[in-house]
């Protein structure tokens, strides 16, 4: 390709500019896709951080699998952000509760990578007070988590859907505590324990792969237990809780963030529910659920709720920053730029490039155009106050 590129400039000296410069392009495009991640933290900083994505050995898809697994997600959604409702019928919620394995598993093969490059290792939102920086903000909400359910010096707790572990570690490192993580994506086991390596934790913190619905634990194994914007994913979430209770002492405490829609959330308003659905259809979710229903859910599971509110629920006053504003992002920086608009079309854009050249598997452009969607539809539905990802619960195991 790049020889191409050369052979044109020679036989038409007067585009030898435009051409060098898109081969200039190519070539560092080329050159950073041959660093491979090293998973010390600073995998995704900087530029070469997009060339990282769904392109690593730690991966468990192959490259001609990733077109097929977007197709295939996409399926479990379909009529999304074309037909109003269609994902949220009872029959289109059905098959998602039916082939949920599927769904999160194809999801976060998916958009991990994605995940980490605009985010970090924590995947999660977090009330922000004014002057504190968003990584403050995500560990001060995780520290919150760790204060609530009573995690003590020596305690052993497990981490429900755990990603690639950042929260894990933030709150092992903070409880001087064991941390046992469980997620459905081996992929993110993969990751998470070399992060745990890396961080000189692997001793007091672990990921496996298995399914919340059914946990490979003994009963009344753990001394405390969170979730961080996990269960939403579950088709069941009095069998997740009624899990989570089994596996706990009596006494012990469980807590978490949970996505949920608001009181302000109109069923019968189709700007509302276009924005539900496109919240759904771009996190991997059967269905919203609404905080009533969550409480309801804990209580049915066996446990006794001690603390429930919304913790963004003074987002808009004047001491606080939007729990949205990261996805607005900032161009005060390179990590703040790519969660502009413009930034995630300069990394939608460099995507495309780079599937074009064979260096990212096909279908990676869609899930960029699936994320990026997705990330409009967060902050709107943020703006009207409609939903939350941070509908925080404590509960005691009875």
């Amino acid at each position: 390709m790049l020889e191409a590129a050369l052979d044109a400039a020679r036989e038409k000296p007067g585009t030898s500019a435009s051409i060098a410069a898109a081969v200039s392009v190519l070539a560092t495009v080329m050159l950073l896709s041959r660093n491979k991640p090293k998973r010390d933290g600073l995998d995704y900083e900087g530029i070469a951080g997009v060339t990282h994505m769904l392109n690593n050995t730690d991966s468990v898809l192959k490259k001609d699998d990733v077109k097929q697994s977007i197709v295939d997600y996409e399926e479990l959604f379909e009529g999304a952000r074309t037909e109003h409702g269609a994902i949220t019928t009872e029959k289109s919620i059905k098959r998602r509760q039916t082939e949920y394995q599927k769904m999160v598993n194809s999801f976060y093969n998916l958009v991990t990578d994605f995940y980490e490059y605009g985010w970090g290792q924590s995947f999660h939102f977090a009330p922000r007070r004014k002057n504190e920086s968003f990584r403050e903000s995500i560990r001060r909400a995780e520290y919150v988590l760790a204060s609530r359910i009573e995690v003590r010096p020596g305690s052993k707790v497990l981490d429900v859907g755990c990603g690639v572990g950042g929260p894990m570690r933030n709150i092992a490192v903070f409880g001087d505590c064991a941390v046992q993580g469980i997620t459905i994506n081996q992929y993110q086991v993969n990751v998470g324990n070399k992060y745990n390596r890396e961080a000189g934790l692997s001793d007091s913190c672990s990921s496996r792969q298995g399914d919340f619905q059914s946990l490979p634990f003994e009963d009344a194994e753990f001394d405390a237990a969170y979730q961080i914007e996990a269960t939403c994913h579950s088709p069941d979430k009095v069998q997740v809780f009624r899990e989570v209770c089994r596996v706990l002492k009596p006494g012990c405490m469980f807590g978490g963030y949970e996505w949920v829609v608001t009181d302000k959330y109109e069923p019968d308003n189709e700007a509302h529910v276009t924005l539900k659905e496109g919240i759904e259809v771009g996190n991997g979710l059967p269905t919203l659920a609404t905080p009533a229903i969550i409480k309801a859910n804990l209580e049915e599971a066996g446990f006794e709720v001690v603390y429930a509110y919304d913790a963004n629920e003074h987002t808009h006053s004047e001491s606080e920053v939007p729990w949205y504003q990261p996805l607005c992002g900032s161009f005060w920086s390179i990590s703040g730029f790519r969660q502009t608009h413009l930034g995630r079309v300069c990394t939608h854009g460099l995507v495309c490039t780079m599937e074009m050249l064979r260096i990212a598997p096909k279908g990676s452009a869609q899930v960029s155009t699936l994320l990026n969607k997705t990330a409009i539809d967060l902050v709107k539905s943020g703006q009207l106050e409609i939903f939350t990802p941070s509908y925080f619960f404590a509960a005691r195991k009875k």
